[in-house]
């Protein structure tokens, strides 16, 4: 599974509609809307690397009403359940 998270920068008026209509494309996991430099970050998952640019841009980037977006990939994902079997190595 490949990850990646996209922060988009959007038109003012088309945010709340936008965040809604990502949520429709294939491949995206999850859409928050946010304070600060961005207004949305969208979380994709999908099976092959390759699936990334599809997703992200013939999809996302495509949407009226998004003026940027940055992408970044995720390499490993790591969970408060990972950390806490790290560390309980051997304690036993």
């Amino acid at each position: 599974m490949e990850s990646a998270f996209v922060l988009i920068r959007a038109v003012p008026s088309r945010v709340a509609d936008l965040a809604s209509e990502l949520t429709d494309i294939e491949g995206v996991a999850e859409v928050y809307s946010v304070a600060g430099d961005h207004d949305l970050v969208v979380i994709v998952r999908v099976r092959h690397h390759d699936d990334l640019a599809e997703v992200v841009t013939r999809r996302i980037a495509a949407q009226p009403g998004i003026v940027e977006t940055r992408t970044m990939i995720a390499f490993k994902a790591y969970s408060r359940h990972d950390l806490e079997s790290m560390f309980s190595l051997g304690a036993d």
